[in-house]
């Protein structure tokens, strides 16, 4: 198994701890990795410093770079530390909260965070050295009225960044939580957010292309409403709009096909005792890239988007795009899709993929991303843990 930086405390429903202590143990200094490979290196968080982010008002952790465990009762405040090191990659962290909600709250006191900034400092370890990486809530934005949209910021060795974008540049990241369980049975964006994280491993830029259709998406569909409650929507501005998300949309969608293809071969030659799963990205742009050029799949969603205007004003949605594209999983050994599979068979097809990928992306990159796991044991019978440990 690749190398963790960090792995979170793993324990039963009746809170007791399932010994993942001695796990972590198991690799001490000098212990092979099994899942290693010659010329790989293990990305690793050698330091981490919070100031009021969650349950914490200042925290300073150091580690040597070796897999960590943390243990500890329910509310110590473990996954607060995972969900910190996950604000080191594009996106809104493993809770997928929004700025506002990392601030740290005093007990009995719900209004204080609106004042309150919060950060995370980190000292990483990469193929090419140490990099220093920095996020938090901008000051500016503490105390500003409900409904500002608010932006963090990002730095990396001292240098503030135009986007989030540049950590995927510096650092892999990845995790599993127990609300990604359900994965296979929750909706199309989660897969398809799942899809995306798993991008920015080897595509640091396809997480620019998310953002841009994202806002550009959002924009438009003000300009629709704007428009429907006779405020005007000018055409031109739609028109550029719909050009951004038309072209950003295919370099998403190309993204997605190559890379779906990329784990879906890995995953055919399987991780250990966890099950062999296919992979396929479904979606209009998606499909249409299998037979059509870029340029022609571009020309297909701008008609598409300018066609669905009325319909997309009157339901405050936008109906086409690769926003709403989804990642289809099989079992492949009982040929029935993942969600058809038990809740241990769906978490173990779940492992089985994020091994996978995380072993491409040490190919690729020539480092093994920080892998975030939040009581990843559940529902795993104990051949499948023993083999994950």
């Amino acid at each position: 198994m690749s190398r963790a930086a960090a792995t979170a405390a793993q324990q039963d429903h009746g809170g007791q701890h399932n010994a993942p202590a001695a796990a972590g143990e198991s690799l001490g200094p000098g212990a092979r990795d099994p899942g290693a490979r010659p010329g790989v290196k293990p990305a690793a968080i050698r330091r981490l410093i919070l100031t009021e982010f969650r349950s914490y008002p200042a925290l300073r952790l150091e580690t040597d770079g070796r897999p960590v465990v943390l243990t500890g009762p329910n509310g110590a405040g473990k996954t607060n530390l995972l969900e910190a090191i996950s604000w080191l990659a594009p996106g809104r962290g493993l809770r997928r909260a929004r700025i506002a909600e990392a601030t740290r709250r005093d007990a009995g006191h719900d209004h204080a965070p609106n004042a309150r900034c919060w950060a995370i400092a980190a000292t990483a370890t990469t193929p090419t050295g140490d990099v220093d990486l920095g996020t938090g809530r901008l000051a500016e934005d503490a105390g500003a009225a409900p409904g500002r949209a608010e932006r963090r910021t990002i730095r990396i060795d001292g240098e503030t960044q135009r986007g989030q974008a540049t950590l995927a540049d510096v650092l892999g990241v990845g995790w599993l939580t127990p609300e990604m369980d359900r994965l296979f049975m929750d909706g199309a964006s989660e897969r398809r957010r799942f899809l995306d994280r798993i991008i920015y491993g080897f595509d640091p830029a396809h997480a620019g292309c998310v953002s841009a259709y994202e806002t550009a998406m959002r924009q438009r569909l003000k300009l629709l409403r704007d428009g429907k409650n006779n405020r005007g929507a000018e055409p031109g501005w739609l028109d550029a709009l719909e050009n951004v998300m038309a072209e950003k949309g295919v370099a998403m969608a190309a993204a997605r096909r190559a890379v779906t293809a990329q784990v879906d071969e890995a995953c055919k030659h399987g991780v250990g005792p966890f099950p062999r799963a296919t992979l396929a990205v479904e979606g209009v742009a998606e499909a249409a890239l299998g037979d059509s050029p870029a340029l022609a799949v571009e020309d297909m969603l701008r008609e598409r988007f300018a066609a669905t205007r009325g319909f997309d004003a009157e339901s405050g949605r936008t109906s086409e795009g690769p926003h709403r594209s989804d990642l289809l999983v099989r079992h492949a050994e009982k040929n029935i899709p993942a969600d058809q599979g038990s809740t241990g068979e769906q978490k173990a097809l779940l492992i089985a993929i994020t091994l996978a990928t995380t072993r491409l992306q040490a190919a690729a990159r020539g480092e093994t991303p920080v892998l975030l796991l939040d009581e990843v044991v559940a529902h795993l019978d104990a051949r499948r843990r023993a083999a994950l440990f």
